[in-house]
C-alpha cells in the first residue's frame, strides 16, 4: 500500500486590491447583482492592475506564507506553479518566481491542468517526495484570468477573478498529509471550456477564436455535478474511509450552486465546506487554496483535521486528494 512521506508544512494567498463588484458589472453587460448572485453565489472579484501578472501573485503568496510561517525557500527544490495564465509562454512562471525569490538551486515548472491545477499540483509534489527525488516543494495555484476574460460576455465575465494561494510541501515519515487520491480526464469535452492558442480547431470542430475564456456552462455544470461525487467516493474508498470521517471539503469554487448540487449528491453537509468564490469569483487553479487558507484565517480549519480536496474544469480533467491537515 502506498505509503505517503509528505507534508504539507505552510500555506500562504494573495488577492489584488482591485475589487469588480456585481454593480460594477452593471455597467459593462445586461445583468444585475441579484440575478449573479442567484445563479452562482459570487458578489465580487479581485482584478490585477495592468502591469501585475500571475508571477507578482506568486510572489506574494510566497512572501504571505514566510512572513506566517517564519519558513525560508532558499533551500526548495522544485517550485510547481498551476495556472492557465501565465506571464509568457515561455519562460515559465515557476522559473520568473524562482528568480524573484532567489532560489539558486531548484526545478521549475508550470502546469496546466486549469481549475484541477492546484490538485494535481499537490499530487505531483507528494509523489516527487515520497519517491525520494525531493525534499522541499513550493506548490502553487496561481491566475490572472480577467487578461483573458471576455467583459462583453455576460455569461463568463461575471465568474471571473485573479489571485492566487501556495503552500510548502516537505518530506516527513511520521506526519504524512496525503492519504489517498484519484485523478481523470475526459479530453473529448474539452470544446465546453477552452481558450484557443495556436489552434482554434479541437477534434475537427472549429472553435470561437478570440484568445479569451469561453464556456458552455451547462454542460460543464452537468458533467461536474455527476462526476464529482462519484471521484469522491473513489477517493474516500482509496483510504478506507467513510464520508462521514470527513471534517472539511473544499471543491473547486466554480459556481456556489454547484457546490450545493455536489454536496447534496455525495451526502456531505455544506455548512463544512470551504469555498473561495463569494469574495474572489472563479479563480481557477487558485480556489482551493484561497479557500484552504480562508479555513485558517477564520479559525476553522485545524491540525489533524481530515480534508477532502477536489479540483474539477477545464480539460475536462479532476482531481481529488483526501489529506490530514497538518500545519
Amino acid at each position: 500500500m502506498f505509503k505517503s512521506k509528505a507534508r504539507i508544512t505552510a500555506i500562504g494567498s494573495y488577492v489584488p486590491e482591485k475589487k469588480l463588484t456585481n454593480y460594477d458589472l452593471e455597467k459593462l453587460v445586461e445583468t444585475n447583482d441579484e440575478w449573479i448572485v442567484k445563479r452562482t453565489g459570487i458578489k465580487e472579484r479581485r482584478i490585477a492592475n495592468e502591469d501585475e501578472y500571475t508571477s507578482d501573485i506568486c510572489f506574494k503568496a510566497v512572501q504571505n506564507l514566510m512572513e506566517r510561517y517564519d519558513k525560508t525557500v532558499e533551500d526548495v527544490d522544485m517550485i510547481i506553479v498551476c495556472t492557465v495564465t501565465p506571464d509568457f509562454k515561455t519562460p515559465s512562471v515557476a522559473s520568473l518566481l524562482q528568480a524573484k525569490l532567489g532560489i539558486k538551486n531548484t526545478g521549475a515548472i508550470d502546469l496546466n491542468a486549469a481549475c484541477a491545477g492546484f490538485t494535481y499540483g499537490l499530487h505531483m509534489a507528494n509523489g516527487l517526495i515520497t519517491s525520494g527525488l525531493h525534499k522541499k516543494i513550493l506548490v502553487l495555484g496561481a491566475e490572472t484570468l480577467s487578461k483573458i476574460t471576455d467583459y462583453e460576455d455576460r455569461t463568463t465575465c461575471i465568474l471571473f477573478g485573479d489571485g492566487g494561494g501556495a503552500v510548502l510541501v516537505e518530506f516527513d515519515e511520521e506526519q504524512p498529509s496525503f492519504l489517498s487520491s484519484y485523478i481523470g480526464s475526459e479530453g473529448e469535452k474539452g470544446k465546453h471550456l477552452y481558450c484557443t492558442n495556436l489552434s482554434n480547431r479541437m477534434f475537427e470542430e472549429d472553435l470561437i477564436d478570440s484568445n479569451k475564456i469561453v464556456q458552455n456552462g451547462r454542460e460543464v455544470y452537468k458533467w461536474a455535478v455527476t462526476t464529482v461525487p462519484i471521484g469522491m467516493n473513489k477517493v474516500l474508498e482509496n483510504a478506507s474511509t467513510q464520508i462521514n470521517e470527513v471534517d472539511w471539503f473544499v471543491p473547486h469554487s466554480a459556481n456556489l450552486r454547484m457546490i450545493e448540487s455536489i454536496c447534496e449528491k455525495s451526502d456531505f453537509p455544506i455548512e463544512r465546506t470551504f469555498y473561495s468564490l463569494v469574495d474572489y469569483g472563479n479563480t481557477s487553479s487558485a480556489t482551493i487554496p484561497l479557500s484552504l487558507d480562508k479555513g485558517v484565517s477564520e479559525g476553522k480549519l485545524k491540525r489533524g483535521d481530515k480534508v477532502l480536496l477536489y479540483g474539477f474544469g477545464g480539460g475536462l480533467a479532476q482531481a481529488g486528494l483526501l489529506i490530514n491537515w497538518t500545519i
